[in-house]
């Protein structure tokens, strides 16, 4: 990890609610952006942030998301995406994050993610790949 990941670092990040993020099971007027695909999405964006403070050979997992979510995004919205490193304990960070479509609340809470180094997961996938047999 560099120096420069500290707690109360900020970003946010846009996303247009396509069709493949929003539910089809009540039909075509009540397409809104699905609780699945917006904890997706949070992954992604605070994983994405990650990276600018990550060093070579290193990612982040998700490890706990604990969310609510509030309100509807309709199919073309485009959604504010605000997340915020609210904590960095060793290679253990948690970020608040809200979701907004305009004024209107979507969903808030918390994500945490591992800082881990690739190459010693991926040794420890393929052994345990290797015990299967």
């Amino acid at each position: 990890m560099k120096p420069t990941l500290k707690a109360g670092l900020s970003h946010t990040k846009k996303i247009v609610v396509d069709e493949p993020r929003v539910i089809a099971f009540m039909g075509d007027d009540c397409r809104v952006y699905a609780t699945p695909r917006v904890i997706g999405d949070l992954e992604y964006a605070c994983r994405d942030f990650l990276l600018g403070h990550l060093d070579a050979g290193e990612d982040s997992v998700g490890t706990k998301v604990n969310w609510e979510h509030v309100g509807p995004a309709l199919l073309g919205a485009e959604v504010n995406f605000a997340i915020k490193l609210a904590a960095v304990d060793g290679r253990r960070v948690t970020f608040e994050a809200s979701v907004t479509d305009g004024a209107d609340p979507v969903a808030h809470g918390t994500h945490e993610r591992f800082i881990v180094d690739v190459q010693k997961v991926r040794e420890r996938l393929l052994k345990k790949k290797a015990q299967r047999g």
